[in-house]
């Protein structure tokens, strides 16, 4: 783990709860963090994590993946087992990566994960500790879970600065009454290269944003990588597919363009 400078812990109140095989993680509130079905722990079990995971559908073979937050490291576990790429993960909160590594399986960082014990903010705008990422994954929340906390035009467009020229999509999950207001700054920072997800049960709702070169695309050939990417995954890739063609205007085009 590689230690950057930082106060004290934004997350001393962790605690952790199981029920019927789940292992649920807490930042000091009832408000679920991350989620691990104990006898099978690379699985995603919350929904907001699997959209998350549409990124595939745009970009399948990623070289350099960036997380800022781990959580229960539901995603660094998934992308770690399912994906070839190098993962470089930004956690302010020491407790949440022993917690991570003691309770919800964490691989200890190898010759293709590290975990940076830094502020997001600061960690994406320093960019030192990676290359420029394919993927960007960004889910940062406090114990008040009110909405992310970094949310704003200026540290939207730090993420997109950070993402490959050569084409490349961030999902960021978003949750509460905020989305309009997320949504709106997450746009404005990508210049309208876009696309919005279903909301799910829980009241999370996931923006998939783009950088770099044009992504030109189809529905049909989004249909067709998202079956490879369901036999590969086994998670329910058809049905993002099938939300964001109902909710996004540039899917009634014959060709996408991102």
């Amino acid at each position: 783990m590689k230690k950057h400078r930082h106060d004290t812990d934004p997350c001393p109140n962790l605690f952790f709860s199981e029920e019927e095989g789940f292992r649920y993680l807490h930042f000091g509130s009832p408000w679920i963090q991350g989620a691990m079905k104990v006898g099978r722990p690379f699985e995603l079990v919350l929904e907001y994590p699997r959209q998350m995971m549409a990124c595939g559908l745009f970009y399948p073979e990623p070289g350099q993946i960036v997380q800022l937050g781990l959580g229960a490291a539901s995603l660094t576990k998934f992308c770690w087992k399912y994906t070839k790429a190098r993962i470089d993960v930004a956690e302010i909160s020491p407790n949440v990566v022993m917690s991570a590594q003691q309770w919800f399986k964490c691989p200890m960082p190898d010759d293709r994960l590290d975990i940076h014990l830094a502020d997001a903010k600061e960690f994406i705008a320093a960019r030192k500790d990676f290359n420029p990422c394919d993927w960007l994954q960004v889910d940062i929340y406090d114990e008040q879970a009110r909405g992310p906390v970094y949310d704003d035009v200026d540290f939207y467009r730090l993420c997109r600065r950070a993402m490959n020229k050569k084409g490349s999509v961030a999902s960021f999950n978003l949750f509460g009454s905020r989305f309009d207001k997320s949504f709106e700054a997450i746009n404005e920072a990508f210049a309208g290269r876009t696309l919005v997800m279903p909301e799910i049960d829980e009241g999370n709702r996931v923006v998939l944003a783009f950088a770099g070169d044009k992504l030109e695309t189809t529905v049909d050939e989004l249909y067709e990588r998202a079956q490879m990417l369901r036999a590969r995954w086994k998670l329910g890739c058809i049905r993002w597919v099938n939300g964001l063609k109902a909710l996004n205007p540039t899917f009634k085009e014959p060709v996408i363009s991102l």
